[in-house]
């Protein structure tokens, strides 16, 4: 079974979506609401499709209301196209930018094949959907979901706010148990990353500092306030170590070099060694490619 179902609260549903590759458990959800109105945030890759459609039909659930992306990379909306065909009726809110990708998504899983490789093959090609069953996030309006844009992870990037919950995607990195009430955290910063982009994002975000935070990756954070500073500093001793090993050297080791400094000298990754292989693995292909963002933005201010 590549799924299973927590209940957070009597209006909120954690579903766990482990799609078939190495290190990848408990690290992709998707999140159901059941109150004032039903609605799922995000729906995992194509090869857990399968997986959630079973998970909402264990927990009787027949309505959506609405589908909220937090954004298109397919480890959160590369279900959509089958979800979609379940829920033919359910509008799909997401970013304007992100909805023409959705309804013809040939340039996005071929974007996504060459940069990511083997590891797109393990979440599996998106399936289309129909323009008119998508809704431009900047134009929704509910009394219960207030969309924010926050395109510091991905230019298409929202999340969105109720009065208990802020379901934040990467707004602000990703966050995972290292076993034993222990954990990690990392910026999600791929190139082309915009650092003034992605401080605004997290100021947007200030006003929601009370509610619980709910990952993309990955659960729940009672805490937000704290996960909020705490990742800030994190942006920014990042932005140091790797703008010192910038000017240090251009040698081809560079992101290695600053993975390396990283790992011991980043408090939120103190955790590192006690983590699977598999989940080190996992970990270190996604820091270097956020190092990459940096590095690019850095590089390209000097």
């Amino acid at each position: 079974m590549n799924y299973k179902i927590e209940d957070i609260s009597d209006d909120l549903f954690l579903i766990t979506l482990n799609p078939p590759l190495r290190g990848f458990e408990d690290f992709i959800c998707a999140w159901l609401y059941r109150g004032e109105v039903t609605f799922l945030v995000d729906v995992g890759p194509s090869s857990t499709a399968r997986g959630l459609l079973h998970a909402l039909r264990d927990i009787n659930l027949n309505h959506l209301d609405f589908i909220l992306l937090t954004h298109i990379h397919l480890d959160h909306a590369g279900a959509i196209g089958e979800i979609a065909a379940h829920f033919p009726q359910t509008p799909i809110v997401c970013h304007p930018a992100g909805i023409p990708h959705l309804v013809d998504p040939t340039r996005l899983w071929q974007g996504t094949k060459e940069v990511l490789g083997s590891l797109a093959d393990g979440y599996g090609p998106i399936q289309a959907i129909s323009m008119h069953q998508s809704l431009d996030a900047e134009k929704f309006s509910s009394e219960v979901i207030v969309p924010v844009i926050t395109p510091g992870h991905a230019l298409h990037h929202v999340s969105y706010w109720t009065k208990k919950y802020l379901f934040i995607g990467e707004a602000c990195g990703v966050h995972y148990s290292a076993g034993q009430g222990r954990f990690c955290s990392r910026p999600a910063t791929p190139p082309r990353f915009f650092f003034d982009t992605y401080l605004e994002s997290l100021e947007k975000l200030t006003p929601f500092r009370t509610n619980k935070l709910c990952l993309g990756h990955y659960g729940l954070a009672d805490d937000a306030a704290k996960v909020l500073e705490n990742h800030l500093r994190q942006i920014f001793l990042w932005e140091k170590i790797i703008n010192e090993e910038i000017e240090r050297s251009n040698a081809k080791n560079l992101i290695d070099i600053c993975l390396a400094r990283l790992l011991r000298e980043d408090p939120l990754l103190k955790h590192f060694p006690n983590l699977t292989k598999e989940t080190q693995d996992r970990e270190k292909y996604f820091i270097k490619n956020s190092i990459n963002g940096f590095v690019g933005f850095l590089e390209g201010e000097q």
